[in-house]
Parts: C-alpha cells; sequence; structure tokens
C-alpha cells in the first residue's frame, strides 16, 4: 500500500518539479542574456568596478578618482575589441 501512495505522488512530484526546472532554466537563461548578452567583458568590467569600489570605500577621497578611471579604461577597452573585431 505504501508504494502505491509513493507511485502517485512521484509523478505529480515529478509534473511539478520538471515545470519548476524549466522555469528556473528560463529564468536564468533570461538575466544571462540580459546581463551577459553579447559582451561579456562589459560585465566582468562591472563585476570589477563594483569590487573596487567596495575595496577602496573605507578610503573615502581614492575611489572618486579611482572607480571612474577604472570604469572608463573598462569602455575604451571594450570599444578598442570592438573595432578590431569590425570587418
Amino acid at each position: 500500500m505504501a508504494s502505491t501512495l509513493g507511485a502517485g505522488r512521484g509523478r505529480a512530484g515529478g509534473v511539478v518539479t520538471s515545470a519548476l526546472a524549466r522555469g528556473l532554466r528560463a529564468f536564468g537563461r533570461f538575466w544571462w542574456d540580459f546581463l551577459v548578452g553579447d559582451t561579456p567583458e562589459l560585465f566582468v568590467a562591472t563585476l570589477v568596478v563594483v569590487g573596487v569600489a567596495f575595496a577602496l570605500a573605507p578610503l573615502h577621497a581614492l575611489p572618486v578618482i579611482v572607480v571612474p578611471a577604472v570604469a572608463v579604461l573598462a569602455l575604451v577597452m571594450s570599444a578598442a575589441r570592438g573595432r578590431r573585431e569590425r570587418p
């Protein structure tokens, strides 16, 4: 009798789990495409800029200069890479 109850729950649970897994995969793909998209180097550069900002936050004055400089450097490097890849 216990195996009969378990079999019924397993199928319904499998359907729900499958739908949940598909939904989570779709959600993950959306965010990956939204955040990374065609230029993963800009996503990595954003993480670096945020990391530098957090690391330098206790120094008060230094982040005002360094964080924008790192952001500009990342954008210049991305633009240079884009110009190089253009046919």
